[in-house]
């Protein structure tokens, strides 16, 4: 699926995530286009899993938090999602941690049978919803709207439940210095959770978050098997990367 995005579609995404909902006529007097082209656009919008149409509208899907990390870095993300996904072979047990880059490999595990999937987040499990091959188990909690996750007690009694081969998580940023770091408290307490229950921890984040820090540190970075990122990340990242043993796979 080709996930990039048209200027007028993250207009019509700008819109919505500012408006909540709007009609096909709005949206079509506000862009100066016709309403068949809106039409148009929203199907191949909701095809990619951005928003859902209503009886003459949309609504959008997600916060417009959600909505701008979606569409950063998109060809990467697919590549770094795609190469995680190729870790997963039929009858696997399989861990993914809430995030943008993390929720699309889900649509990089079709044709692979008996997967079961343990997931705190929302975007995953509307992604795998209609893949019938797929068996999810969403963890409950409490729903935080900003990152699509569930979190807290529940969601963290929910995953020391189960064992699993892989544990793929995403993080805010990432440095040798710092280690994994987020933004969010629950956020943190997910990912060292899955870190346990899993045979191999696999980071998948895009190099643009190499350096940057998060309020939150996470895990240091020795402590996950490697890292999926893409062909950008810095030469100097990789040999320091290098010297704490982490598997670096640059798709």
């Amino acid at each position: 699926m080709n996930l990039e995005l048209g200027n007028r579609e993250s207009l019509i995404l700008n819109i919505l995530a500012e408006k909540g909902s709007l009609s096909v006529t709005s949206l079509a007097r506000e862009l100066d286009v016709s309403e068949v082209t809106i039409r148009s656009d929203l199907k191949n919008l909701e095809a990619k899993g951005f928003l859902n149409r209503t009886r003459g509208g949309a609504q959008s899907s997600f916060s417009r938090d959600i909505l701008e990390r979606q569409r950063l870095n998109i060809e990467e993300k697919s590549r770094i999602a795609k190469a995680a996904a190729e870790f997963v072979h039929d009858g696997d047990t399989i861990m993914i941690e809430a995030g943008t880059t993390t929720a699309l490999i889900i649509r990089y595990l079709t044709g692979k049978r008996g997967v079961q999937i343990v997931t705190n987040s929302t975007l995953v499990f509307s992604n795998a919803r209609l893949n019938p091959a797929l068996s999810i188990i969403l963890t409950g909690g409490i729903f935080r709207k900003e990152t699509e996750s569930l979190v807290g007690p529940v969601a963290l009694k929910a995953i020391s439940e189960f064992n699993v081969r892989y544990a793929f998580v995403g993080t805010d940023g990432f440095s040798i210095e710092r280690g994994l770091t987020t933004q969010l408290v629950e956020g943190a307490e997910i990912v060292k959770a899955m870190k346990g229950r899993a045979e191999e921890t696999w980071l998948v984040a895009d190099s643009s978050k190499y350096g940057k820090t998060g309020f939150v540190s996470v895990l240091p970075l020795g402590e996950v098997n490697g890292i999926i990122t893409d062909t950008r990340i810095d030469e100097s990242a990789l040999r320091v990367m290098s010297e704490v043993n982490l598997q670096v796979r640059r798709v």
